[in-house]
């Protein structure tokens, strides 16, 4: 990863930004020459720039809570919501998110719709998946994944028994059937979260994070990928173990700077969006986007 944003574009293709870039659990997508980061905050924050490297913050997806939220997470701070997932499919754009409170598995995740993200006018969706505390998974951190045949998944999860998936209604983009266990980690307290999936020349390649996060600067996150040929698995790292093992290789642990890098999103399979804690700013959450790259065996890499 590139020391500073300055050299990015000459230095492993890191891009180099400037403006409002503090994001936490970074989601992008491009509509015509603009992009969009979604991120945790307060009824879903949102960046905007309109080249792709010098972004501005624009109003925010919620102005007050749907009521359905405190039936489900009752303890939950007003409108924090965390770690949105923004994609388009099938002529819309659905935009995944959570609530919950730290360190409880009292969750639910959310959807909203629209026709664009530049129009607005969000639709609440309600309540796709929850859970309540006696399950042994987390409802939180979702990634809507498209397979290669055109067919919706919902990745998500966080610690307990790490990430799971679930196939989607094309129409209500909600769960249909049952639910796949893809990564766990029995080690770090089961420190495992944020599935992004994509698809590319056969393979399902899932990125995670694992270790801590929300720290600052002694943050331990650290973005980990493994690839299977079916969506739903196995998932191994390029020494063959299971990401339900603790597998997983490490594509990403920070540097002197940019401390627990994490919360990654995938767009497309040739852009990578995640949050690192800057050690020259206090330790606060900022964006930072490169260019993905594969090398000739079919592994991600910057």
């Amino acid at each position: 990863m590139a020391s500073t944003f300055s050299d990015a574009r000459s230095y492993a293709a890191h891009w180099g930004l400037t403006g409002d870039v503090g994001v936490h659990d970074p989601s992008i997508i491009k509509e015509g020459s603009s992009w969009y980061v979604f991120s945790t905050g307060q009824g879903i924050q949102v960046l905007r720039s309109d080249n792709g490297t010098n972004f501005y913050r624009v109003p925010q997806i919620f102005l007050s809570a749907p009521s359905w939220w405190k039936t489900y997470v009752p303890n939950q701070t007003p409108l924090d919501v965390w770690a949105p997932d923004v994609k388009s499919y099938n002529g819309k754009v659905w935009l995944y998110y959570s609530i919950s409170t730290f360190g409880k598995n009292v969750s639910a995740i959310g959807l909203a719709s629209a026709g664009s993200v530049g129009a607005g006018s969000w639709k609440d969706e309600g309540v796709v998946l929850s859970t309540n505390g006696t399950q042994n998974y987390n409802a939180i951190d979702p990634e809507l994944v498209i397979d290669a045949s055109g067919n919706p998944w919902l990745a998500f999860g966080s610690f307990w028994t790490g990430i799971k998936l679930t196939k989607l209604d094309k129409n209500t983009m909600k769960p249909t059937g049952s639910l796949y266990s893809i990564a766990q980690r029995t080690v770090n307290s089961g420190a495992i979260e944020a599935p992004s999936i994509t698809y590319r020349n056969g393979y399902y390649y899932l990125f995670a994070s694992i270790d801590n996060c929300c720290s600052g600067v002694n943050s331990t996150y650290k973005i980990i990928y493994g690839r299977s040929q079916s969506i739903t698995g196995p998932y191994v790292d390029k020494n063959g173990v299971s990401l339900t093992n603790n597998g997983g290789t490490i594509l990403d642990s920070g540097n002197a700077r940019w401390k627990g890098p994490g919360g990654q999103d995938v767009y497309g399979t040739n852009v990578i969006v995640r949050h690192a804690y800057d050690a020259d700013d206090n330790g606060n959450p900022k964006l930072l986007i490169s260019d993905l790259n594969w090398d000739s065996s079919g592994w991600p890499t910057y």
